[in-house]
């Protein structure tokens, strides 16, 4: 189990994560205000702008204010990592 930082001290679980996406287009806002209905919204980011939504397994959509660019090469650098243990 990896644990990814998303910002204020808080982690998610990277075998949980399906996607990471940036905050500012409207089929992502959409997203965010169902899951707010649904009350499986995390909001993770300690009162600042929303920049990042990560989507997982379970479909929780959890709120990040670290840049989308900070969750970016993640699952290469892992991948890369498993095949060389094999």
């Amino acid at each position: 189990m990896k644990l990814i930082n998303i910002g204020y001290g808080n982690t998610v679980n990277s075998d949980r994560v399906v996607a990471a996406v940036s905050a500012d287009a409207a089929p992502v806002k959409r997203i965010i205000s169902a899951a707010k209905d649904n009350n499986t919204a995390i909001d993770a980011t300690c009162g600042k702008k929303t920049k990042t939504v990560i989507i997982t397994d379970s479909n929780h959509v959890v709120l990040s204010a670290l840049d989308i660019s900070h969750f970016t090469g993640f699952t290469a650098d892992e991948k890369e990592g498993e095949n060389e243990d094999e």
